[in-house]
């Protein structure tokens, strides 16, 4: 039986006259990493808001870790961790510090805190400079400690809203590895929203787009690259017989005389793939090599939504 971390159903919420979020229905499975797509003021950060306690929705009903997030908020509370846009390191504080400062937020007794504080430092890499200023680290390393903060209570679900933005592309993949770990090795469930496609595609078990406050597709990153149409299969023949005798079986298809390739519509699934392949054996035509091209979810995204001009 699936356990479900989050469940949302109908959804609302307004800010005047804008509707914000319009009835949305989503379930993310515990020990997985989800992923929210959207433009600007689709509504990302509202929604992370109200499942972590923030704010309160105009109605519908949100569960998070199996409690009614309108009914039990401490309890909630309890069982997630926040991890916003921007970093809520002390820079004033060594590392060592601000972990010590969130363990006596969550009232953990003072050497709980620093047993846990000294797992932290080691789980995140950050040993080496937990006593400097935080203000003298990288800004991967201040996500790190950012997220290490939020790991001190032991959350069951963490909201990663827009994790890596403005780091470089080493310091992001070092963050995807460590988010990979807490779900790997701890069993955590991630609820990340992110405007880095590749950071979705990479890292999420099931992504959902939201756009202007509904929710216009859910599944698998394979499965919203089939949603858009454009996939083919190029085949590139080794002679111009082959190519020609090919054309000819194919049918109607996109050619290339001087590169001898054919462009034959497909999703690059394996039972079309297979097809094509036993049309061509069937026809004692060979095939020197070919490439399957599918839709990304940059083209996911573009064909899936619109910029809202007042974002929220």
């Amino acid at each position: 039986m699936t356990t479900y971390a989050i469940e949302t159903s109908g959804l609302r919420k307004s800010y005047g006259k804008q509707t914000v979020l319009d009835g949305v229905h989503l379930n993310v499975t515990a020990g997985t990493i989800f992923s929210l797509l959207g433009p600007n003021g689709a509504g990302k950060t509202t929604m992370v808001r109200v499942m972590s306690t923030l704010i309160a929705a105009d109605s519908g009903q949100v569960r998070v870790a199996g409690h009614d997030v309108a009914r039990e908020p401490d309890a909630v509370r309890a069982a997630i961790g926040v991890t916003g846009q921007f970093s809520a390191v002390d820079g004033l504080l060594t590392g060592e510090e601000n972990l010590l400062l969130m363990a006596d937020l969550l009232h953990l007794r003072r050497a709980d805190g620093r047993r846990r504080a000294r797992e932290l430092l080691t789980m995140f890499e950050l040993t080496d400079a937990a006593r400097k200023q935080a203000a003298t680290y990288s800004g991967g390393m201040r996500r790190r400690l950012d997220l290490a903060m939020t790991m001190v209570g032991q959350p069951k679900i963490i909201f990663l809203d827009e994790p890596t933005t403005g780091l470089d592309p080493r310091s992001r993949r070092a963050l995807w590895q460590i988010i990979r770990d807490l779900v790997d090795e701890q069993g955590v469930t991630i609820f990340l929203t992110t405007q880095y496609l590749e950071e979705a595609d990479q890292l999420a078990d099931r992504i959902a787009v939201l756009n202007q406050g509904n929710l216009v597709a859910q599944g698998t990153a394979e499965e919203l690259k089939r949603l858009v149409p454009g996939g083919h299969i190029t085949l590139r023949f080794a002679d111009e017989a082959a190519f020609e005798l090919a054309g000819r079986t194919l049918g109607p298809v996109s050619r290339n005389h001087e590169a001898l390739t054919l462009h034959v519509p497909g999703d690059g699934g394996v039972v079309g793939l297979r097809s094509l392949l036993d049309r061509l054996a069937a026809a004692s035509i060979d095939v020197k090599d070919l490439e399957v091209h599918t839709p990304d979810l940059d083209d996911v995204f573009l064909a899936l939504t619109t910029e809202r001009q007042s974002a929220r």
